[in-house]
């Protein structure tokens, strides 16, 4: 069947939620199991988290050049790519007896990360129109954003039962039934003119950017946020985003980031308010860390009390999908953005005694996925609504490069201002600050969605 007459089918949905699920599998599960991998492979903590962190590190330095390529060399590619990356990556894993392995392993799975994520959003605006496009996203995001609690709670219970390395075994299962699912999709890519020349120069400068961003994230507050290594960091990605803009604006044909995409408002929007919701994940760090130190909570506690959370985001959804269709876009994401600051904020309410501040937690936290959930699919639907056919990929790996960051560096932040706090007050000062500062990211988020995206954002003008 030629790609002109074809139209996605629930086959290929369920292939590409597989296929998104498979990087929570081993990007997720993969902190909860961090002392049953250290004992089983006899290396030492620093050189595990470096190795749980470099399938970040290399899924945001590459995320927008592999949804670049996807337009240019065909999305079913990259996405089988990616497939086959994590099949290699996840049996690395499965046969380390130590470091290598472990660590080789990991850097193919951020690569696989890199081309799944934008390539099968690109698949799902290329082979779905309309409501069935936003029901696909619905399924997407469910894998997406649901993924990462789903596998968190699954990844534990794989490792307490059959051992860690089983996770990673399943892994290459689900990645084994994503291509045979998506098999008999037709390649996509966009028309294009002209000989393609990839664009060197601009990807060297982007990843010095990527990597010096993300060591300052990761690794600011060890190294101290007014060390000279961390200025020295810091003034390198300033002098290298700066250079690169510059050097893409002078590429004419293929550049690696066109940044006339963000002259279309509503992907703006859709991008910059997906940044920082993302960062209240920050949340998530603080709230857990509190309720341990501050009110004796075990971990298993901590975990249950945000189990509302993810059951939230699940449920809400499609619900979002669903008032997107009636409505438009632009009110459930003010909504879902509003009901997740308000979930945030009232985890900030530490002077509640016990059991009173138990339950607003447990509440703070479903607010916090019904918001999230319902944002999800309207977000994103506007993303790629807005987006050009041509630069589709693209377009959904810079969204998707957004979450990571923005995930990042709100984790980094929170992490930051609660520890800093810790030092000269209570654990209760520090926990309002950590919160507040979350409660900013949900507010400058709103402001952006009501900046940019208009009420008709799906049906806007979209970028030549």
């Amino acid at each position: 069947m030629s790609s002109t007459t074809y139209k996605g089918t629930n086959k290929m949905i369920i292939g590409i939620v597989f296929g998104v699920i498979t990087y929570w599998l081993f990007a997720q599960a993969m902190v909860n199991i961090v002392p049953a991998v250290q004992e089983d492979l006899g290396i030492n903590l620093e050189t595990l988290n470096i190795a749980i962190s470099l399938t970040s590190l290399f899924s945001g330095m590459f995320i927008v050049v592999a949804g670049g390529l996807a337009d240019r060399v065909g999305r079913k590619k990259l996405t089988y790519l990616g497939l086959i990356l994590n099949i290699a990556g996840s049996l690395l894993l499965v046969l380390s007896q130590g470091a290598f392995f472990l660590i080789i392993g990991r850097v193919l799975q951020g690569l696989s990360a890199a081309c799944i994520m934008p390539a099968t959003i690109a698949l799902m605006k290329a082979y779905f129109e309309g409501a069935e496009r936003q029901r696909a996203l619905s399924y997407w995001s469910i894998g997406s954003w649901g993924g990462s609690g789903v596998t968190s709670f699954a990844g534990g219970a794989i490792a307490t039962y059959l051992g860690w390395k089983w996770i990673f075994i399943f892994s290459i299962v689900f990645s084994i039934l994503a291509m045979l699912l998506i098999k008999e999709v037709p390649e996509s890519k966009a028309e294009t003119t002209g000989k393609f020349k990839f664009d060197y120069g601009g990807l060297v400068i982007f990843i010095i950017a990527m990597l010096a961003l993300n060591i300052v994230i990761t690794q600011g507050a060890e190294f101290g946020w007014t060390s000279p290594i961390t200025l020295i960091l810091a003034a390198i990605v300033v002098v290298s985003i700066f250079a690169f803009v510059r050097y893409e604006k002078r590429v004419k044909q293929t550049p690696l980031i066109d940044f006339k995409l963000f002259a279309n408002k509503p992907y703006t929007g859709a991008t910059i308010s997906n940044f920082l919701l993302n960062a209240v994940a920050g949340t998530l760090i603080v709230a857990n860390t509190y309720v341990q130190v501050g009110r004796g909570f075990s971990a298993f506690q901590s975990g249950m009390l945000s189990i509302g959370y993810l059951v939230a985001v699940l449920a809400m959804i499609r619900v979002g999908e669903k008032i997107m269709q009636r409505i438009g876009a632009r009110n459930p994401m003010i909504w879902g953005t509003t009901l997740t600051l308000i979930g945030v904020a009232i985890m900030g309410l530490t002077f509640l005694p016990d059991t009173l501040y138990t339950i607003t937690v447990f509440v703070g936290f479903i607010l916090f996925g019904i918001g999230l959930g319902m944002y999800a699919t309207p977000s994103t639907d506007t993303a790629v609504s807005s987006s050009p056919d041509n630069k589709i990929g693209e377009a959904s790996g810079i969204y998707k490069m957004a979450s990571s960051l923005g995930n990042a560096f709100g984790i980094a932040i929170s992490a930051t201002v609660y520890s800093a706090v810790a030092a000269f007050s209570t654990v209760n000062m520090a926990a309002t600050a950590g919160i507040i500062t979350n409660v900013i990211f949900a507010i400058l988020s709103l402001i952006s969605i009501i900046a940019l995206v208009p009420r008709d954002a799906g049906e806007s003008k979209k970028v030549s």
